[in-house]
């Protein structure tokens, strides 16, 4: 990719209201980012709500402040982008990413659990990192407190990839920015997709758990509470077709309450790395076959849709999230009409995409 291209790419993906949906619309639709770059301001007076469109210079600075970071920008095109996160719906066409070069992107257990750990949870959490370092796999969690970090500690030299919920210059917790060096310097990877200076938000954290269990072929859960975070990951994994583990617990602990309800659900319970390793089997590139590819639109209408034709859409969505080929089944609608106007109901900020490419009206 050239430099222009990467800048185009990062201009369209930090323009208002353009999200790994949206952009990936435009991208197909105007085949390059800069011709939608180019399309976008009539695109946007076709919305009747004009949004922000990310400047050259913006982009420009970006870049260069994420060199003095020591991070690259890594677009979905490129062949050092995590192979597979490329397989979940939404994946980020741009990543901000520092280190990795020699890690194993392809043999991947995400480790994730309670911020306020016991100390029982820590010890086991350090077994089992340390145990799937030993063959061979690497280490994936989110940088927070308690299971998070013990993952990446005693992962440290094996390999491990912490994810980020803000940017680059914005690390949460401060306590863990030594531990985020330690990563590098040990051959680590800092990933986020969230631009320089964003500082993380409650609503960024399931952003970001979606990032660990995409990047990786099972999440193991060690201690997390009914409504948490972990749950929130350990979810979003079945979606991805990604296999989910929990660690059981005492159930008169609290932060055992969600682990132990996973296994209820059907997650597979694990008392040590060989029952995760041999449950994964022949987890390896080959698997990537299995995951679902998202729904690409058709190519852009000869014909603008008409108010009406947008109308008919507005009366089929609803606030319950829906698939798209029913949507064009109830409309009537052709594809490419259908993928027209949910780029403009997109960029509007009308709709919102959820993950196996539903769609819902935004309220």
């Amino acid at each position: 990719m050239s430099q222009a291209e990467r800048l185009a790419w990062l201009r369209l993906i930090r323009t208002e209201n353009v999200g790994p949906a949206t952009f990936r619309q435009l991208l197909h639709r105007f085949e390059t980012a800069q011709a939608a770059l180019s399309a976008l301001p009539d695109l946007l007076k076709r919305t009747g709500k004009p949004a922000r469109i990310a400047s050259q210079s913006e982009a420009e600075d970006e870049i260069a402040g994420l060199e003095r970071y020591g991070a690259r920008i890594v677009a979905s095109c490129e062949p050092d982008y995590p192979p597979l996160l490329r397989f979940i719906p939404a994946s980020p066409p741009i990543l901000t990413m520092a280190g990795g070069e020699n890690l194993d992107w392809q043999r991947t257990v995400g480790i994730v659990g309670a911020r306020n750990a016991s100390s029982a949870g820590v010890k086991m959490t350090r077994l089992l990192a340390t145990g799937l370092g030993e063959r061979g796999y690497t280490v994936v969690s989110g940088l927070a407190r308690g299971i998070d970090t013990a993952a990446h500690r005693a992962s440290l030299v094996s390999g491990t990839i912490a994810v980020l919920a803000g940017g680059f210059d914005r690390i949460y917790p401060d306590e863990n920015i030594p531990l985020a060096h330690d990563i590098l310097d040990n051959g680590g990877a800092l990933l986020t997709e969230m631009p320089l200076g964003w500082e993380p938000r409650a609503r960024d954290f399931p952003r970001r758990n979606r990032l660990v269990s995409g990047l990786s072929l099972g999440i193991v859960v060690v201690e997390a509470a009914k409504r948490s975070g972990s749950l929130i990951t350990a979810r979003l994994a079945l979606e991805q077709n990604r296999d989910v583990f929990a660690v059981p617990g005492s159930p008169l602990d609290p932060r055992a309450e969600g682990g132990n309800l996973l296994i209820q659900q059907g997650a597979k319970l694990i008392t040590n790395v060989d029952d995760i390793v041999e449950s994964l089997g022949s987890a390896d590139a080959a698997r990537s076959a299995l995951f679902d590819r998202d729904w690409e639109p058709d190519l852009a209408p000869e014909v603008l849709p008409s108010e009406d034709d947008k109308s008919r859409l507005l009366s089929a969505l609803s606030s319950t999230p829906i698939e798209v080929d029913e949507l064009v089944r109830q409309s009537g609608l052709s594809v490419s009409s259908m993928q027209m106007l949910l780029l403009e109901l997109d960029l509007s900020g009308q709709i919102e995409w959820s993950t196996g490419q539903l769609v819902s009206l935004r309220y």
